[in-house]
């Protein structure tokens, strides 16, 4: 999450029409705006509201013609009888808005939504590589407009403030000693309050926030609420409004913004490998490789592709971060259209981890065999991660818990204390899950003489044991029985490992015993 810092900029985004924006790009396609709008009634979305049939988005025609949202749909058809209905889509309007989010991330990273109709980003030490804030916020908006959006936006250092300011004012652009002054002369309603506190506020003549800056605080927070003041002091600037961004935040990254598009796979790719190297630097400097990167196409047309692959080892080297984007590309390339090109590509680093560094040999190639990693990782990404599986350790006292097959790309390369350096012997083959067997013994306590497991019998030579694991009493409760473990081998010189669960002198129920493993 990221709130207010010492001399952050917040953009707010608002789409007033991003229901009907939504309609109108299916219609006419992105570019209605720049070639002018056919010839169409005023389009409304309406939905079931309150036992009625009322409006929920309307476009920039039906306001100008007295359409409002919240307005029955049976009285905008009295107002417009031509108007063309639509049924609401909600699920459709939050996968654009989504969808637009993703576009912003050539701003930066760190986008969040805010509300169903509107975005922050924080744009904090990024503004000046579009030229400063005023520029940015050129930018955006022109690109949006052809893009077929109509939308609004404000700069300033609080959320709540640029909230306000693109909703109810036409002032763009504040600095953080003018937030008072731009606050001011806004509606309550641009306080984000609930509908019921709005009315409460005007009915006390309070309309505007000048008339509750200043104010005695006391007596607002007993009549309207401590919700009042925390808005308040929210777009003041004066307490911190964290936000969070939709996607993880990388890192490390490192962008490439093109003169021209590219869409050949061997063009990216040659891309790919310069942002690798703008990468190789920083991971040098801190000593770490990357184990999970995402590479992000962002296409002319406002699209975003995002591409992610994992190595089974931390890498570094540009060429084998290429390499596994080029088997990613191979899989993905029904879905990967890019129509007029990509104009920006991103590389994040999402997860890293400690380099091994390799003494290289006289040819400057490290000593390790990294063929299977390589193989690992050209697989995983071809054909998914869950490909290739590998043993993994885990810490529990309990045989069947203590490993498992994970995918290869999620198991890490560190020792586990899952048993002590000087445990008794553990079986080569375990069994999934332990499976119960019949036995006769000589004394309660003691080994087996003879067992039957799978409808075979088996007659003991020799026992080992026993070996007292207790129960973990944070998954499995208290009461739950110890185990007694016994090396057994048969007659034939077969070697297994039986365990007694429960104790005679101890447990209400009578002991039972189970198969563990099967040693080599």
């Amino acid at each position: 999450m990221f709130g207010p810092q010492t001399g952050q900029r917040i953009l707010a985004l608002w789409f007033p029409c991003l229901a009907t924006d939504r309609l109108a790009r299916i219609r006419w396609g992105r570019l209605w705006r720049s070639h002018g709008r056919p010839e169409h009634p005023p389009v409304v979305c309406a939905a079931l509201q309150r036992n009625a049939v009322r409006l929920t988005a309307v476009d920039e025609e039906a306001r100008l013609m007295g359409l409002k949202p919240g307005q029955g749909a049976a009285e905008a058809r009295a107002m417009i009888p031509d108007l063309d209905v639509v049924e609401a889509d909600p699920a459709a309007d939050r996968a654009l808005i989504e969808a637009v989010a993703d576009w912003c991330d050539r701003y930066t990273p760190l986008v969040a939504l805010d509300g169903a109709d509107g975005l922050f980003l924080d744009i904090t030490g990024s503004s000046h590589l579009f030229g400063g804030e005023k520029a940015l916020l050129d930018d955006l908006l022109s690109r949006l407009f052809h893009m077929g959006f109509e939308a609004r936006a404000a700069i300033s250092s609080a959320p709540g403030l640029s909230s306000a300011l693109c909703r109810y004012s036409r002032r763009d652009i504040v600095m953080p000693e003018a937030m008072e002054e731009a606050l001011a002369p806004l509606p309550v309603r641009a306080l984000r309050l609930p509908e019921e506190t709005v009315a409460l506020l005007i009915k006390a003549g309070l309309k505007q926030a000048t008339d509750l800056i200043g104010q005695p605080r006391a007596p607002l927070a007993r009549r309207f609420g401590p919700r009042l003041l925390l808005r308040l002091d929210q777009a003041l600037g004066l307490e911190e409004e964290p936000i969070s961004p939709r996607r993880p935040v990388a890192a490390l990254s490192a962008e490439r913004r093109l003169a021209e598009p590219i869409g050949d796979e061997d063009a990216i790719l040659a891309m790919l490998r310069h942002l690798g190297d703008s990468l190789k630097s920083l991971f040098e400097a801190r000593g770490e490789g990357g184990k999970l990167f995402e590479l992000l196409l962002f296409r002319v047309d406002g699209r975003v592709f995002p591409i992610r692959a994992g190595a089974a080892l931390p890498i570094r080297d540009p060429a084998r971060i290429a390499a596994l984007f080029r088997a990613r590309l191979a899989a993905a390339q029904d879905d990967l259209d890019a129509g007029y090109g990509f104009e920006t590509l991103r590389l994040n680093v999402l997860t890293s981890a400690p380099f091994d560094q390799a003494q290289p040999d006289f040819d400057g190639r490290g000593r390790t065999d990294d063929s299977l990693t390589e193989f690992i990782d050209q697989m995983a990404a071809r054909f998914g991660p869950d490909l290739i599986t590998r043993p993994a350790l885990f810490e529990s006292h309990m045989p069947e818990r203590a490993g498992r097959f994970m995918p290869a790309l999620a198991v890490e390369e560190r020792p586990a204390s899952v048993w002590p350096t000087d445990r008794p012997a553990r079986p080569l083959r375990m069994l999934t899950y332990p499976e119960p067997v019949e036995t006769t013994a000589e004394v309660p306590d003691g080994p087996p003489k003879t067992f039957r497991w799978r409808k075979s019998f088996f007659r003991v030579a020799r026992a080992e044991g026993p070996e007292r694991i207790a129960p973990e009493w944070w998954i499995d409760g208290e009461t739950a029985p110890s185990r007694d473990y016994f090396r057994i081998e048969d007659e034939a010189g077969r070697r297994y490992w039986l365990y007694r669960e429960g104790l005679y002198e101890r447990d209400n129920h009578d002991p039972r015993w189970f198969i563990q493993g099967v040693f080599a």
